[in-house]
């Protein structure tokens, strides 16, 4: 649509991380088995532009679950559709916080990995967390 591209004829990058924001939710609260809310999302960086006319495709999975919150990886592939040809434009990792009727935090059931894939991402999940919780406690520091 007019208002998802830009005067180059490419996808809008808010577009791409909008699009990133639903894929990861829906692993989310496939996963919790109850609503879910984006409670941060990792940077992102644009390896390839999104043209007008290419199809983009999201492939989320949680990598894992920590009490009340879970990764959830975000892979974004294009492919040009009149050749064919598929580029990795880009990556993100969002955290996703399960809560109840009330707003309140829900305990998580834990991803139990079953490939090597997913063993890998199962631990390098623990780094990026916290790498997170770092930067989240220098942010809360400053404030003060």
């Amino acid at each position: 649509m007019p208002n998802d591209a830009n005067p180059l004829g490419t996808l809008f990058g808010g577009k791409v991380m909008a699009l990133v924001d639903l894929a990861a939710s829906i692993a989310a609260h496939r996963h919790a088995r109850c609503p879910v809310v984006t409670a941060s999302v990792d940077h992102m960086n644009f390896l390839f532009p999104v043209k007008i006319g290419d199809l983009v495709t999201c492939y989320s999975q949680v990598n894992r679950t920590f009490n009340t919150s879970m990764e959830v990886g975000v892979r974004v592939m294009v492919e040009n559709m009149s050749t064919g040809d598929q580029r990795h434009t880009s990556t993100a990792y969002l955290t996703f916080v399960a809560v109840g009727t009330g707003g309140e935090r829900i305990p998580l059931p834990p991803v139990i990995p079953q490939t090597e894939d997913e063993r890998r991402r199962y631990e390098e999940a623990s780094f990026r967390r916290e790498a997170r919780l770092a930067l989240r406690q220098r942010a809360a520091d400053r404030m003060k």
